[in-house]
């Protein structure tokens, strides 16, 4: 895939691996603005945002991970699973070529992308420690939480394209299926990467500590626990 963004660390070896993924029908470039509040917290990290492998069939410029013309509930787990080996197979290319392992990986999306992520975690897990999410869904919610990755979702209150009762949802299936995961809602927000949620999403990769490293820590205490006070509203 060709990539939009490659910002590596000035000098030395990349400690971290983040891969953005954008929405159907632009490009990697649009991920600019995570890039850049993710490159002014962590800079020795790798970020990358590729461009997707199709071009958008919706009559503008710009690409797409799979096509979106007369997708429904039915169909649209076929489709995203169409796409997801290549996506795994370019992740894994990255962290061999990066010298970055896994879990020091995180695919940070925004809609059609977060889709992709977030089934990443759910079919793939492990493939990266964290999966961030904006503005996105499952396609088919999980019937067992990932252990090895931790799952963020950032989603605006008012979205008109893919609505916050989603990841409200996917929040919820999480939670009862033990897994790890936090939910921040932005009330008023639509369907946009508003730096509001780009706060939250740093917030998180600096303060969240996934649920495995608290189990590894504490010995007996169960993997994928979801603490209370991990499903925010922002006002």
């Amino acid at each position: 895939m060709h990539l939009a963004i490659e910002s590596l660390p000035a000098t030395g070896a990349p400690e971290q691996l983040v891969l953005l993924l954008h929405g159907v029908g632009s490009g990697g470039a649009a991920l600019a603005p995570l890039a850049q509040a993710l490159r002014d917290e962590f800079p020795q990290a790798a970020l990358l945002a590729p461009d997707a492998p199709l071009p958008f069939d919706g009559g503008t410029a710009g690409r797409q991970w799979f096509s979106v013309q007369g997708v429904d509930e039915a169909n649209r787990p076929e489709r995203v699973a169409e796409a997801l080996p290549p996506l795994w197979q370019w992740v894994r290319a990255e962290q061999r070529r990066l010298g970055v392992g896994a879990q020091a990986t995180a695919i940070a999306g925004f809609s059609q992308g977060a889709i992709l992520a977030l089934e990443t975690a759910a079919q793939c897990d492990g493939l990266a420690g964290r999966v961030l999410a904006f503005s996105g869904r499952f396609a088919r919610l999980p019937a067992k939480a990932p252990r090895l990755t931790t799952l963020h979702l950032f989603h605006g209150s008012a979205d008109a394209v893919i609505d916050a009762a989603h990841a409200q949802r996917a929040f919820d299936t999480l939670a009862g299926l033990g897994g790890d995961a936090t939910l921040d809602l932005a009330d008023g927000l639509g369907h946009t990467l508003h730096p509001a949620l780009l706060e939250r999403a740093i917030y998180r990769l600096r303060h969240h500590i996934p649920a495995r490293t608290w189990a590894e820590a504490m010995g007996a205490a169960p993997a994928g626990v979801l603490r209370d006070d991990d499903d925010e509203t922002l006002h």
